[in-house]
């Protein structure tokens, strides 16, 4: 029952990173109608600007300095490029955020070189022990971020100026516009939000605890599993990112101590695979009705 109730726990804390990645993926895909390949390469932006500046300004102040600067990078990737590339379509632009993020990751990896670090300084490696109890506490301070977080969007998404802007665009750029709603300054601030999302997610990402990968190849390839937790709860749909990186989390938990570490990626694709053959919108997606 310990067992069960630590892999909750940690299962939990997992699937609350996964959440934040997840919004960023939806926020923009909502927003613009494109698919971000590039979000891992902003959670490798910030964290290694967390690990350069560490050091000399102190964690907390880099941690602050890391988010912010993967929200502007992503706010430079929509301006400079994809804003740029005014006749590409939907597919293309996705096309397009790939190359960005090969470009991007392998820069940060040739600048990290062999270090790999973490960068959870204040408590990675520090489990906390509640009677029989022990739980990572890298894994417990995400859960509570994580929640604080969503809820706050969330509360933004449905009841603030922004929200309204984004869901009516979300809805129909057109009539949005012919609202009055400024698509560039939705565009923008999707971006931006999305960015400093990933900016949190690598504070817990680039630890001991979460995954044994530092800064580096792993840690992106871990952020890209939030990918499939967009699309099960649904890559329309901002409760669905939420239910959908809980999933994630839990899954990979659970089959990680059940079945084998080497399973628990496989498990998170296994399970999206499940969802969309039976609903191929997503668990909250939205089903597109077409006239015959």
């Amino acid at each position: 029952m310990n067992t069960f109730l630590q892999l909750l726990v940690n299962g939990l804390g997992k699937g609350a990173v996964y959440a934040l990645l997840a919004l960023g993926f939806v926020i923009i895909f909502k927003a613009t109608e494109v698919v971000n390949f590039a979000h891992g390469s902003l959670v490798l932006i910030g964290g290694y600007l967390v690990y350069e500046l560490k050091d000399s300004l102190g964690w907390v102040l880099a941690a602050v300095i890391g988010i912010v600067g993967a929200a502007l990078a992503a706010l430079l990737i929509e301006r400079v490029l994809l804003r740029n590339a005014r006749s590409a379509d939907h597919n293309s632009l996705a096309l397009l955020t790939i190359g960005i993020d090969v470009i991007i990751t392998e820069e940060v990896v040739r600048r990290v070189g062999a270090d790999i670090p973490f960068i959870g300084d204040p408590y990675d490696s520090q489990p906390i022990q509640i009677g029989d109890l022990t739980v990572f506490r890298t894994q417990a301070i995400a859960l509570v971020v994580g929640a604080v977080l969503i809820a706050a969007f969330l509360l933004t998404f449905r009841y603030s100026n922004w929200g309204v802007a984004m869901r009516a665009q979300a809805e129909n750029r057109e009539a949005a516009a012919l609202m009055g709603i400024n698509s560039s300054r939705v565009t923008a601030t999707a971006w931006l939000v999305a960015g400093a999302l990933a900016g949190v997610a690598v504070l817990f990402m680039a630890t001991q605890d979460f995954s044994g990968a530092g800064l580096g190849r792993g840690t992106h390839a871990i952020a890209l599993i939030a990918f499939p937790a967009a699309i099960l709860g649904g890559l329309d749909s901002t409760e669905g990112a939420v239910v959908g990186g809980i999933v994630v989390g839990l899954t990979e938990a659970l089959s990680a101590q059940y079945i084998s570490f080497e399973f628990s990626k496989s498990a998170v694709f296994l399970v999206m695979l499940v969802v969309l053959v039976i609903r191929p919108s997503g668990l909250f997606g939205t089903k597109e009705l077409s006239r015959v």
